[in-house]
């Protein structure tokens, strides 16, 4: 044994037997795999517009299954209620609410748009009206010369676009009617998916778990778990704030006597779904609005908002959301700006719980690589599972998926 060892080259010593070589070739066969599954991307082409396609309303049905399926399981497990016509019961209160706020609100909300589009002309002249009285100082010329001279531009590119904008319109009512054909699809289509989503909501991941290798069923279901539970956190969190942001801007309005006040509210409730900005952007629209009023109104405006700021910050975010996603602010901001600046507004809305998936899935990976890999020993494993966060345990498999055990062993 020691001539044998004695007889390893010096290849064999610096490369073959190196793990840093072995994690450098590994991760150079993950490259090629990338760059050969690059060359032949129109073979998944139907791939993806398969997914375009299915998933619209798969993702609208799981964000109503977060919301929905608690309750589904309150009324099943403490009150013994039929799951199906607890359902059944849900859908018929949630069709009777769309039913009147298509009734109630939406009527209130179109007559203050409807408003806000009439006297928006009126708006116009007042702001240009009092930009011009600010620039007719002889000290301001300078920027009065670049205001006309942006002025004219913007009249030269509105002519223009108003010659073409008759046969683009023509050209364009075809993907009009297509967008608005897949929408009603989606409407209609996912309330199906949802009604299944809530039936046989454990017998998905018994049906997954059905194809993993038994040493592994354990720790799938319990990343099964972990995702299910830290997008529940955060889409229920987040349309749940929203709301009383909605709320806590209406109000407000109100009491300062803003325009629009419906109108803005829901808005703002939109606009915070995005993190961080979306409050402030939904400022926005409020202070142009705000300025053609009274200079007064802006400074109100500006209370509410410093108000609803505090409220949502030091009470609704920490009650309802607090810390569930266990990312740090830093880790928020440059997952917003990379998604942002890659898929845009989409990115923004979903690129927080998305990366919180890909975060389960790369812990659990580096985990077991940490376990199985002879580069840490057992103290180091030890420390890193004692700081780690407690998993949350994962209801037990079925009396099927313990037969199908059996029957494999």
């Amino acid at each position: 044994m020691k001539e044998s060892r004695k007889e390893k080259s010096w290849f064999y010593r610096s490369f073959l037997n190196n793990h840093a070589t072995v994690l450098l070739i590994n991760i150079l066969i993950v490259f090629l795999i990338i760059f050969l599954f690059s060359k032949i991307s129109f073979v998944f082409q139907p791939v993806g517009q398969i997914l375009g396609i299915t998933m619209p309303p798969v993702i609208l049905a799981l964000i109503l299954y977060y919301l929905i399926n608690p309750l589904i399981n309150v009324l099943e497990k403490k009150f013994h209620v039929n799951r199906i016509l607890s359902i059944s019961v849900v859908f018929i209160i949630i069709a009777a609410l769309i039913v009147w706020g298509i009734m109630s609100l939406i009527p209130l909300v179109q007559s203050q748009i409807t408003s806000l589009i009439k006297n928006w002309p009126s708006y116009w002249d007042s702001l240009n009206k009092g930009l011009q009285h600010l620039f007719s100082d002889p000290k301001m010329h300078v920027f009065r010369d670049r205001l006309m001279s942006a002025d004219q531009n913007i009249s030269k590119s509105f002519e223009k676009s108003m010659d073409s904008i008759v046969p683009q319109t023509f050209n364009n009512i075809g993907s009009a009617l297509s967008v608005v054909t897949n929408v009603v699809m989606i409407l209609l289509t996912a309330p199906f998916i949802l009604f299944f989503m809530l039936k046989d909501d454990k017998k998905f991941k018994e049906s997954v778990i059905k194809f993993v290798p038994n040493r592994a069923r354990q720790s799938t279901s319990e990343m099964l778990t972990e995702m299910s539970q830290s997008l529940s956190s955060y889409i229920t969190g987040q349309l749940t704030v929203a709301f009383w942001v909605a709320v806590m801007f209406f109000v407000g309005y109100l009491i300062i006597g803003q325009r629009y006040a419906l109108v803005l509210g829901i808005v703002a409730g939109i606009l915070n779904l995005i993190p961080y900005i979306g409050s402030t952007l939904a400022l926005l629209p409020s202070l142009v609005i705000a300025a053609f009023i009274a200079p007064s109104m802006v400074l109100k405006v500006i209370i509410v908002f410093l108000v609803e700021q505090t409220i949502e910050t030091r009470v609704i975010s920490p009650i309802i959301v607090g810390n569930k996603m266990q990312m740090h602010p830093v880790t928020t901001i440059l997952v917003l700006l990379v998604s942002a600046g890659m898929y845009g507004l989409i990115g923004m809305i979903a690129g927080i719980p998305i990366f919180a998936i890909l975060k389960i899935i790369c812990t659990r990976i580096f985990r077991w690589f940490k376990r199985n890999s002879s580069w840490y020993t057992d103290e180091d494993i030890i420390e890193e599972e004692s700081q780690a966060p407690k998993t949350p345990q994962p209801e037990p498999i079925s009396d099927i998926t313990k037969d199908s055990e059996k029957n494999h062993k």
